[in-house]
C-alpha cells in the first residue's frame, strides 16, 4: 500500500495519482515537501520501498538552469523510480532556491542542507545515511560537483560522506573558462560579473583534495561538454579520486530523461554504482 503525507497541494496529489496509474509507486512509501529550510523552495521528496531497511539512497538534484529545478517533474522521475525502487533503493528529489534569490554558491549550500536533513531522517523511511549516491543533471550536476569539491559548504552540517557523485552533463565545471569566452546569457544571470565569484563557484578551481568517486557523463553533441568533464576528471584523479568520464551520443535533455531506461547507458551508470558499495552491487544484480 502507498502511504502519502498530505500537504494540501492538489497538483502534487494529481502527480502522485498519475504515477500510481503507471504502477511506478505501487507498494512504496512517498513523503512530499519535507522542509530543510524556511523558504518555500527548500523542500525535498522521498520515495522508498515500503519495507526498506538500510536501503541505499539516490539523492537526485534536478536541472534548473540557475533556477530552482523541479523535483516533481514526471518525465525526469518515471524511469528512475521505475528502475531503482523495485531494486530496493530509496530516491530523494531536491528543490533549491531560485536565482536571483540565490546564486550557485548559495544553491550548493541548499543542496548541502538538504543532504544533511535527508541523512538525518533516513532511518524514518528505511534509508541508510551512510549509503547515499548523489546524482545531478545540468545545473544540478554543477551543484553536486561544487559540493564535492568545496568541503566548507557542508563541514558544519555533520553530513556523512556519500558513496559517489554522478554528474549528468554539467556545462559549468570550469566557470571562469566559460565566463571569459563566448557563453549563453543565462550564465551571466547565474554567475554575474565578479571573477572572484566565478572562482568560488567553479568545481574545477575549488577541487584540491581527494573526494568520493566521480562519474562525469557528457554529451558528445555539445562541443564543450566532454572536454570540461575530461579536465575535471583528470584533476580529480590527480588527487587520488576514482573518477571517469562517460561520453554519450545523447542530447543534454536525453542524458537525464533516458537514465533508468533499459539501455547500455543505464547499464554503464549502474556499473559505476556497483563499484561504490557491496550492498549497492547486490541490489543491482
Amino acid at each position: 500500500m502507498l502511504r502519502r503525507v498530505r500537504d494540501g497541494r492538489p497538483l502534487i496529489l494529481l502527480l502522485v495519482a498519475c504515477l500510481l496509474s503507471a504502477g511506478a509507486l505501487a507498494d512504496n512509501l512517498v513523503r512530499r515537501n519535507i522542509a530543510y529550510g524556511a523558504e518555500d523552495e527548500q523542500r525535498f521528496d522521498v520515495y522508498a520501498p515500503e519495507q526498506a531497511r538500510r536501503a541505499p539512497v539516490i539523492f537526485l538534484v534536478p536541472d534548473g538552469g540557475g533556477s530552482n529545478g523541479d523535483k516533481d517533474a514526471r518525465r525526469v522521475l518515471e524511469n528512475k523510480l521505475g528502475r531503482w525502487l523495485p531494486r530496493g533503493f530509496a530516491v530523494v528529489t531536491v528543490n533549491y532556491r531560485a536565482a536571483p534569490k540565490a546564486g550557485p554558491y548559495e544553491q550548493a549550500r541548499d543542496v548541502a542542507l538538504a543532504l544533511a536533513k535527508a541523512q538525518e531522517m533516513a532511518d524514518n523511511w528505511g534509508g541508510d545515511r551512510k549509503r547515499f549516491i548523489l546524482i545531478g543533471h545540468s545545473a544540478g550536476a554543477h551543484l553536486i560537483a561544487l559540493l564535492a569539491s568545496t568541503p566548507r559548504l557542508s563541514t558544519d552540517l555533520q553530513t556523512a560522506p556519500w558513496l559517489g557523485s554522478i554528474l549528468l552533463d554539467s556545462g559549468t565545471l570550469d566557470v571562469p573558462g566559460i565566463m571569459t569566452g563566448r557563453h549563453f546569457k543565462l550564465y551571466d544571470e547565474a554567475f554575474g560579473s565578479d571573477p572572484n565569484y566565478w572562482q568560488a563557484t567553479s568545481p574545477y578551481h575549488q577541487l584540491d583534495r581527494r573526494t568520493a568517486p566521480i562519474l562525469a557523463v557528457c554529451s558528445t553533441q555539445r562541443p564543450e561538454s566532454c572536454p570540461q568533464a575530461q579536465r575535471f576528471v583528470a584533476k580529480a584523479e590527480s588527487f587520488g579520486t576514482r573518477a571517469a568520464v562517460l561520453a554519450q551520443d545523447l542530447s543534454h535533455r536525453e542524458i537525464s530523461l533516458s537514465l533508468g531506461g533499459e539501455s547500455r547507458y543505464t547499464a554503464a551508470i549502474e556499473a559505476f554504482m556497483r563499484g561504490l558499495d557491496k550492498g549497492v552491487a547486490a541490489a543491482l544484480r
